[in-house]
Parts: C-alpha cells; structure tokens; sequence
C-alpha cells in the first residue's frame, strides 16, 4: 500500500523494457515494494546509487512505458507505523489517461484528463485519484473525462511543472469506488444493512 505522496523525484539510468534501473537517494531492500510513476514495483537489484526493478508483462501492459525516462515519481511502500496523509493507494494502474486541457488560474492549475469510458464510473467528484502516483482530489466529472486542480507546492514538488498537454498519465483511481461498483452490480448486490455490520467490525 501507498499514499500517494510523492517522496522522491528520481532519475532513470536504463531501461531495456522489463529491467528499469534507478538513480535515487534511497536506500530500499531486495524486495521491497516502491510505486514509480504510481505503479507497483519490487526491487531486483540495489546499486551504490540506487536500485533497479522489474516489469511484468501485466504492468508494461497497462502503464505509460514512454514515461519512464529521465525522471519519474518514487514512492517506497508505507509502513503500518505512517500516517495516512494522502489516501489508500494500491500501486495497481487501472488505466492509461490523457491531459487534453492545462488551465493556469489564479493560485493554482486546471488539468483535464482524459480516460477510456469504462473507467470514468470510478472517477467521482470530490473524490480521490492518483495520477503518476500523486493523491489527488477530482474537482469535476464529465462524460470522458475530469478536471483536476494543481496547487503550487504539489507543482514544485511533482512533475506536474513539466507536462504538456497530449501526454499519457498512469491512472489509478478510487480502491473503495472500485469496491463499491463491483458489489453492488451482481445479482445478489450486498444491501446497506450488510455494509453497516462490516462497518461496525472495524
């Protein structure tokens, strides 16, 4: 599990397509689970300036392969010990999104996105996303598409400063949307009444 917030801006040494090696000032262990760019990775290989990790077919499936380049988000799995600063990221892309619109307002920067149809059922206004790995809010829903609104420090802090519009984002979106769709679309959807019993579990 992740939280979506971004701990390190790291460098890209090589990537052959299924070996992807990183420059970065942290130190992780054979195994260890880290989100580059948002999508879940375990480490093969540690080097004395970093630390290389390895694609599966499934991940280069589903990912923005053209962004692992130059430079990309880390974040090292959290610990039961954090806090939950962002929200629950799973490090599981569900789909590739593209920026079809950037907005500069006044103390802040409007991004649209766009994604496959399928998925923008998960997508909710308010609600949580995490896009290249980064925990956002959704401001707006549209038929294709939401709106995103950057803050300053989330753009010097992230790579948002640097997309343009037409590039290709790795989306991750709700775990509990997700959840909640698939439960309440079967035959035998679980009502309310189960839902407040697991509730009171926890």
């Amino acid at each position: 599990m992740f939280t979506g917030l971004i701990r390190e801006i790291a460098t890209v040494k090589t990537f052959d397509g299924k070996n992807l090696r990183i420059h970065a000032q942290y130190r992780p262990q054979i195994g260890d689970s880290i989100a580059i760019n948002g999508a879940c990775l375990s480490v093969t290989q540690l080097h004395s300036d970093g630390f290389t990790v390895e694609l599966g077919d499934e991940t280069r499936s589903v990912i923005a392969l053209e962004n692992y380049k130059d430079r990309v988000h880390i974040e090292p799995a959290m610990r039961l010990s954090d806090r939950l600063e962002g929200h629950i990221v799973q490090g599981h892309i569900d789909c590739v999104g593209t920026i079809t619109q950037i907005i500069p307002q006044t103390n802040a920067t409007d991004f649209h996105i766009k994604v496959p149809k399928k998925y923008i059922k998960f997508i909710i206004p308010k609600g949580s996303i995490a896009i290249d790995g980064v925990s956002l809010t959704v401001n707006d829903v549209y038929e294709e598409s939401f709106r995103l609104t950057i803050i300053p420090i989330t753009m010097r802090h992230t790579l948002f400063s640097t997309y343009k519009i037409g590039r290709r984002v790795n989306i991750e979106t709700d775990m509990f949307a997700r959840y909640l769709y698939y439960m309440f679309k079967k035959e035998k959807a679980v009502d309310w009444q189960t839902i407040e019993h697991i509730q009171a579990l926890f």
